[in-house]
């Protein structure tokens, strides 16, 4: 069942043009013409140049950095859709900005992810499609449908072909968490590229800065691949990685994670590190003038585009995990 007729429309913002063109690529449709830009004094300003009344509108806006620009891209691109009697408002965040702010960590605290949630909503989306939030919760700070779509399966299909199963002996790979929090994703990835699991404990005495204490299970003499969510500085990862070769023992030490914000010194530390390759999903497009020899960008806008095919359809996304 079709729930909104035939009329799709797919917008994008100024975050990943490219990104959003692959998924119209996909879907065999015309990006949505729109003009997003900004007033002299950085107001976001949004004209759609063609009807979306009665329409089935996907926007397509990572809020990554400049994150703020991007968010408000991305409300602005909702009020007017709303404004325009859409049928129904998409918005396609393939990076959630502000997610690593989902509780209160110390008094007055605020949680930023939940205001986010609560802006979106408000500004009249209908939905919201999203890959790898940083903590799974997050979804319950929406009062409208989220679909949460896995990195892991596009990793697992990477690694299974990189390393073949009937080529390499599972005892001598193991999966890595770069620390505690990330155990769930690492063990759900463990398990599906059939390879053990070890985690390395640390310790973060303030943002963006960790010490690592301990590594617990046995990595010595194994490959390594370090899994996250995010790499955002890269310090962490780094650390975990040298800790992994120094302390542990490794072989080697590949990483990926999904979401490459890759803040300040992130290409640097990469790039000094002992990981031999860094492997993200382009939910963020790569913004360096020079390309990272370690660092690799998968493509997962097909995914995507299967996911808004559902949707559209009104039909189970099941089938993408």
């Amino acid at each position: 069942m079709i729930a909104y007729g035939d009329n799709i429309q797919v917008f994008c913002g100024n975050s990943n043009p490219e990104f959003a063109k692959t998924i119209c690529k996909e879907l065999g449709i015309e990006m949505g013409k729109a003009v997003v830009k900004h007033f002299a004094d950085g107001e976001a300003s949004v004209t759609l140049e063609e009807t979306v009344r009665g329409a089935d509108v996907f926007l397509i806006q990572s809020t990554c950095k400049p994150v703020n620009d991007h968010l408000m891209e991305l409300l602005v691109m909702i009020d007017a859709c709303r404004r325009a009697s859409a049928g129904r408002i998409t918005a396609v965040i393939p990076y959630f900005g502000y997610a690593r702010q989902d509780r209160k960590a110390k008094s007055r605290d605020p949680i930023s992810a939940k205001l986010v949630a609560n802006m979106l909503t408000a500004a009249g989306a209908n939905r919201i499609l999203t890959m790898d939030l940083h903590a799974a919760q997050i979804q319950g700070f929406f009062d409208i449908p989220l679909d949460h779509l896995l990195g892991n399966v596009t990793f697992v299909d990477y690694y299974l072909k990189k390393f073949p199963e009937e080529s390499f002996d599972h005892e001598n790979f193991v999966v890595v968490s770069p620390d505690v929090g990330s155990v769930g994703r690492a063990r759900a990835f463990a398990a599906k590229v059939h390879m053990g699991l070890a985690i390395v404990d640390k310790r973060r005495p303030k943002a963006n800065v960790s010490e690592v204490m301990n590594i617990i299970g046995d990595v010595k003499g194994k490959t390594c691949i370090l899994y996250d969510d995010m790499v955002d500085t890269a310090g962490s990862l780094c650390n975990a990685a040298k800790a992994l070769v120094e302390m542990g023992g490794a072989k080697e030490v590949y990483a990926c994670a999904t979401h490459g914000v890759l803040s300040g010194p992130a290409y640097e530390r990469l790039e000094e590190s002992p990981i031999k390759e860094m492997v993200f999903l382009n939910t963020i497009p790569e913004i360096r003038n020079t390309p990272s020899c370690k660092c690799k960008f998968l493509d997962v806008a097909p995914v995507f585009a299967r996911a808004i095919e559902h949707i559209h359809g009104a039909t189970s996304i099941a089938d993408l995990f």
